[in-house]
């Protein structure tokens, strides 16, 4: 059987047909990863770096910069 809860203060709410009898062990799996469980994204995160010298709208208009192709505005 599975229940699917929320956490409320620091408490997992369970829904109300989640009779189970005190003292029961429980396994508890977040549905969703947050930014800090991915490790993909903790990796993608780590080697992220700013890049103050670039343009101000460089992702618009990398083809300029790069291979001279007309501006975009």
């Amino acid at each position: 059987m599975n229940y699917t809860g929320r956490v409320k203060n620091g408490v997992v709410i369970l829904p109300p047909e989640a009779d189970l009898p005190e003292g029961t062990e429980v396994k508890i799996e977040p549905l969703e990863l947050g930014p800090e469980d991915d490790p993909f994204l903790a990796t993608a995160l780590g080697l992220a770096k700013p890049r103050p010298h670039w343009p101000k709208d460089y992702a618009l208009n990398h083809g300029y910069y790069v291979s001279g192709e007309p501006k975009k505005s």
